[in-house]
């Protein structure tokens, strides 16, 4: 049978059979275990069913191929991220919105901005701000509240015929959201810690929930932990003009080709910055230097020398040499070891075989 991983918890996976409807509670084969295959929610894989009529569980014995893929929050096949900010902040955050709209940019998937707890905030102007940015460079904004239900029917529309995955920092009502879109839900949600005036996690894993929205219509949302420690610190720093369009557009004027748009001579982007806004320009300074830093790493890594000795020390205050063995002795000695040879199997299996 083929199913989809609907959610993952200690080390089973729940897979959900869409013609019966019906929920397996899967282990892994120990090939695919052996294999190392990272498995994620919304991962559709094949399964093969106990022996016992009764039971529903089963074993995933193959993970077939994904059309997409985000690292973080953990999540497959999905056509949509949902990237939920709170506007009630003391502080909007900018540089975190950006971060979560260039990761889903990073891993092509299209994203939309929800802007949560619109009621709380009666600064028309700063609203409209947010609007000028974003829907500038081509993304749907929605001014949502859990309390009041303001944007929630247009929300229900992005949702609609689509798999979504709602992706935001803690605390900022993506849970608060659920519930409202239908009540019976009753999702828990926590409050804001008072004593860091950030949110506390209410959701602990990634789950696919499907939600009724009447006339026999089902919205297939992913529900995502809250965090906020997301770097580009795996990316080369080119990539980063790739995230940014409204940068992208002027760097082909650039007069070098790897023109990283900081400090250049001759750089085309910084003689168009009045026309950059200037919280994208400075989220791209940040990722920019994020992934500098990054590309410098791999550069001291690779010219790391093993050194022939080592230093140990050796509990008096006094540090001791020894030489190290070379690469290639340390290699066969490992392996001598973990084959440990036994010259009677061999001469068996000799014997056995009928062998010269």
């Amino acid at each position: 049978m083929i199913g989809k991983i609907i959610k993952i918890h200690s080390d089973f996976y729940y897979v959900q059979i869409s013609e019966k409807n019906t929920i397996f509670e899967c282990k892994i084969r120990e090939k695919l275990k052996k294999a190392k295959i990272s498995i994620f929610v919304g991962d559709l894989v094949r399964i093969e069913k106990s022996s016992s009529k009764e039971s529903n569980q089963a074993a995933i014995v193959e993970i077939l191929p994904r059309n997409n893929y985000l690292p973080r929050p953990s999540i497959a096949n999905v056509d949509q991220v949902i990237i939920v900010a709170a506007l009630s902040q003391s502080k909007f955050d900018f540089e975190q919105l950006n971060r979560y709209l260039c990761q889903a940019k990073l891993y092509d998937i299209p994203a939309v901005i929800c802007i949560n707890k619109s009621d709380l905030e009666e600064t028309l102007k700063f609203k409209q701000k947010i609007m000028d940015i974003y829907t500038g460079i081509g993304y749907k904004v929605i001014f949502t509240s859990a309390l009041t239900g303001l944007g929630i029917d247009e929300l229900k529309k992005v949702l609609e015929s689509k798999i979504s995955v709602l992706s935001g920092m803690s605390g900022v009502g993506k849970t608060s959201l659920l519930n409202k879109i239908h009540p019976d839900l009753k999702f828990k949600t926590k409050e804001i810690s008072v004593k860091t005036g950030k949110g506390t996690h209410s959701t602990r894993h990634v789950e696919i929930i499907g939600v009724p929205i009447g006339k026999g219509k089902v919205l297939q949302i992913a529900d995502t932990p809250g965090f906020s420690h997301l770097k580009f610190d795996v990316v080369m720093p080119f990539v980063i003009n790739e995230l940014f369009d409204e940068i992208k557009k002027f760097s082909a004027g650039c007069y070098f080709s790897d023109c990283l748009h900081l400090n250049e001579e001759g750089c085309n982007v910084l003689t168009n910055l009045s026309k950059i806004d200037s919280t994208r320009y400075e989220s791209y300074k940040t990722f920019t230097q994020e992934a500098v830093e990054y590309k410098e790493k791999l550069r001291k890594e690779g010219h790391k020398e093993e050194k022939s000795s080592k230093s140990i020390d050796t509990g008096n205050n006094e540090m001791k040499q020894f030489v190290k063995l070379g690469m290639q002795a340390r290699k066969k000695a490992r392996n001598t070891e973990k084959q440990k040879i036994n010259l009677i199997s061999i001469l068996d299996e000799v014997y056995y075989n009928q062998e010269d």
